[in-house]
C-alpha cells in the first residue's frame, strides 16, 4: 500500500470547501485547482485574467513549496479559463512561471469558477 500524505499550504488561502491543498502519494504531488484569491482574504486578485493566473500561479507554488518540492518539478498542469479568449493573457503570465522546465498543459473553457474566478490552475508534480 501507498503513503498518503495531505498537505495544508500556510501561505496559500485556505480551501473554500473540503478538500486539500495537495496530496502526496509515491513521490508525487497533486494539487487542488488554485485562483487568484490573495491569501489572508477571500478577496481575488485585481484586475484581469493576468492578475489572476499570477495570483494562482503564487499560490500554487506555495503548495508546491509545502509539498517540498517546486514549480521546477511540474509534469502536467490543467488550466481552467472561464473565457478561452483569455488564453493568450493567461499564457503570457503563465510563460512567466515557467520558462526554464515547461510541463505538459491541458486548457479548456469552463462555465464558472469558484468565486467568479477567470482561471484556476492545478498541477501535478514530482517530489
Amino acid at each position: 500500500m501507498s503513503n498518503r500524505k495531505t498537505v495544508t499550504a500556510p501561505s496559500a488561502p485556505s480551501a473554500v470547501g473540503p478538500y486539500s491543498h495537495a496530496i502526496v502519494v509515491n513521490n508525487m504531488v497533486y494539487t487542488a485547482g488554485q485562483v487568484g484569491l490573495i491569501p489572508g482574504t477571500k478577496q481575488l486578485a485585481e484586475g484581469d485574467v493576468q492578475g489572476q493566473t499570477r495570483q494562482a500561479l503564487l499560490n500554487l507554488k506555495a503548495v508546491l513549496q509545502a509539498s517540498g518540492t517546486s514549480l521546477d518539478n511540474v509534469v502536467k498542469t490543467t488550466v481552467f479559463l472561464k473565457n478561452m479568449d483569455d488564453f493568450a493573457a493567461m499564457n503570457e503570465i503563465y510563460a512567466t512561471f515557467f520558462w526554464r522546465n515547461q510541463p505538459a498543459r491541458s486548457a479548456v473553457e469552463v462555465a464558472r469558477l469558484p468565486l467568479g474566478a477567470l482561471v484556476e490552475i492545478e498541477a501535478i508534480a514530482l517530489l
